[in-house]
């Protein structure tokens, strides 16, 4: 039985992860910040619900300890702590803002820069010698670089590099691993993660993030406006990085059982999606008919397509993307299974189901 320590431990991959780190057998410690009106293991509960695991998880060597990120010791007792990591454990590190804005430059750089410089100094301190670190970045760290990204350090970039200053963000937090790495002898991992989505077996979807919060936006613009046709300023031919949820638990846990890891692994897909197949799928469970264009200019736009444009400020970023991600090192500890991948028949249920949950939540606050 393997200790994991999870912090961020209520997000969207890390509470899969976790339940799937209990299924097999392992002791996991969470790490998670209280609510307003929830303790943390309320939080955790409730978010291993939505999951659909609660029922059927045995959670007796689930631990949950409240923490703040940018405390110091975490805001925890010393004898939390030492009890945390009495044991040689694997620590991954998953909190992070997932925001992008200028506006919220403060909290990024705080949460994704401060934070995991907080955490790296309260492992050096805490944890043993053998115990393992491992900082969940993600691929698009790569910013706006059009060759193979490579699973190594890369140097720190000013913004004109990067889509956004989370792209950023995540970057400067892979180079303060790489300065404890050769500073303080930190056994040291990053694993990057290109766009999580749901589960591409059942089509169930629990993030609204990427492709889903532009298919929300889209979703709100057809009830308001049906059988509309909308030009969007998408590149029909450019694609998307994404990635089903089980698979990267798959990929996480095969990195948690391997004696050895590589220092840097890309976690991507191997297939990417074309931007005209989810945009042909949204066509088809939506009443709107969306026609991508790759260079439409917001002058020529009607204001359907303006209103759309101006909920695009973040995916818009991503509409004319062809990443490419090297993989050998994460293939020499980390085998793909056979069904690991997406097709277009698995992005239309997720999209389809996701469309159904907004029409539900939609539904449901109607009749309150």
């Amino acid at each position: 039985m393997k200790t994991i320590v999870v912090n961020g431990a209520n997000g969207y991959v890390a509470s899969n992860f976790i339940a799937r780190l209990l299924k097999t057998g392992n002791k996991v410690v969470a790490l998670v910040r209280p609510g307003y009106k929830h303790t943390p293991e309320e939080r955790m509960k409730s978010v291993l619900a939505d999951i659909g695991e609660s029922k059927t998880l045995n959670t007796q060597n689930l631990s949950v300890y409240p923490y703040s990120l940018l405390d110091k010791d975490f805001a925890m007792e010393k004898r939390s702590l030492k009890k945390v990591f009495r044991t040689n454990v694997d620590y991954f590190h998953f909190a992070a803002s997932l925001k992008y804005d200028e506006k919220s430059v403060d909290e990024i750089f705080s949460t994704n820069i401060e934070g995991v410089r907080n955490s790296i100094d309260i492992f050096l301190k805490y944890a043993s010698k053998k115990s393992r670190f491992f900082y969940i970045g993600t691929a698009y760290s790569c910013g706006k670089y059009n060759a193979v990204f490579e699973e190594k350090f890369y140097k720190n970039e000013p913004i004109s590099s990067f889509r956004n200053y989370y792209e950023l963000s995540k970057r400067y937090g892979e180079n303060i691993v790489r300065q404890s790495i050769e500073k303080s002898h930190l056994n040291g991992h990053v694993i990057r993660l290109s766009q999580v989505v749901g589960d591409h077996r059942t089509g169930i979807t629990k993030t609204d993030y990427g492709i889903f919060d532009f298919s929300k936006r889209v979703y709100k613009l057809a009830s308001r406006y049906p059988n509309e046709v909308v030009r969007v300023k998408v590149d029909p031919d450019s694609t998307q990085n994404l990635i089903p949820i089980g698979t990267v638990v798959n990929y996480l846990l095969q990195a948690v059982q391997a004696e050895t890891a590589p220092r840097i692994m890309n976690l991507v897909a191997r297939r990417s999606i074309r931007n005209e197949q989810i945009i042909n799928t949204l066509n088809e469970v939506l009443p709107i008919t969306l026609i991508p264009q790759r260079n439409l200019n917001r002058d020529s736009m009607n204001a359907l397509e303006r209103l759309i444009s101006i909920g695009m400020s973040f995916t818009g970023s991503y509409t004319e993307t062809n990443l490419k991600f090297d993989t050998s090192r994460r293939d020499e500890v980390i085998q793909p299974g056979k069904d690991d991948e997406l097709n277009d028949k698995s992005v239309y249920a997720m999209l389809e189901y996701f469309v159904g949950m907004l029409s539900a939540q939609k539904r449901k606050t109607a009749a309150a």
